[in-house]
């Protein structure tokens, strides 16, 4: 119940900041009601979250975090404002995506263009161009992983000519286990169980910013990226494609792991 009336209130906030005509007061009222909501939500969770180097705090252009929960937004979200990226909903989540695109610039796609990596570059370009815009949000495992490993980045963000802020993210699981085993729990029982654990303690670090470098692929600049992640959070730093837990091994996948398996055998 506290967990809704928390979005509820957001929802409310963010549409009447929404009235506020466009300038640097209401992205100064919108940075701070944000915080307050997103805190609100915070203790609805019992979490207690340590940030680290702040002085590295996402300022503008993407922002990339391992991902691990629907709530690693929120963990974001209670220190800083971010623009948020995803598939444009309907019922009360698009009354809330709504609320939230009329007090700060979100990206929002439609079913049909969600798939278009043209159209998905091209709105990232056209928001990271601008400076007065926030640092935009992408978690590029483009799923939940279990807090122990990092898995294939998706190269879609690292094309993007602009700066990247890597972000580390790492729960402690004696208090509660924050990862979202979507196959396994529904959205509201995966809530229930946040909110009737002990608490949700994380500690996030903010990590110095990284540019692509000259003759550098988005593949290889993203392994790079993954790779700092890994370090910092004290994760497994895995080549695997997280959408392996509910699709099968692309045909090339397990080819190239034949191969490596079979020089393997050569070699000893």
């Amino acid at each position: 119940m506290v967990c809704f009336i928390g979005v509820l209130w957001l929802t409310i906030c963010t549409a009447l900041v929404g009235y506020i005509p466009e300038g640097r007061f209401k992205q100064w009222v919108n940075y701070h009601v944000s915080i307050m909501c997103f805190g609100l939500l915070s203790g609805a969770l019992s979490s207690v979250i340590t940030y680290h180097n702040t002085e590295n705090k996402p300022k503008n252009g993407i922002c990339v975090a391992n991902h691990t929960s629907p709530i690693d937004v929120l963990i974001l979200m209670c220190d800083g404002c971010y623009s948020l990226i995803g598939q444009r909903h309907g019922g009360f989540l698009g009354i809330f995506q709504r609320a939230l695109a009329r007090a700060s610039p979100h990206i929002w796609f439609e079913r049909s263009e969600v798939r278009d990596r043209h159209a998905v570059a091209r709105r990232l370009k056209e928001h990271v161009s601008n400076p007065e815009n926030p640092p935009i949000l992408i978690f590029p495992e483009g799923t939940c992983i279990n807090n122990t490993s990092v898995m294939q980045f998706k190269k879609g963000s690292f094309e993007v000519d602009t700066v990247i802020y890597p972000v580390a993210i790492k729960y402690d699981p004696r208090f509660g286990d924050a990862f979202w085993n979507s196959s396994r729990y529904s959205m509201l029982q995966y809530l229930y169980m946040m909110m009737t654990s002990w608490a949700i303690v994380c500690d996030v670090w903010y990590l110095p910013p990284m540019y692509k470098r000259e003759g550098e692929t988005a593949v290889d600049f993203a392994n790079r990226v993954k790779s700092v992640i890994a370090k910092q959070g004290g994760l497994v730093d895995l080549v695997w494609d997280g959408q392996l837990k509910r699709e099968k091994p692309k045909k090339e996948w397990r080819e190239w792991q034949q191969e490596e398996f079979s020089k393997r055998l050569k070699n000893e």
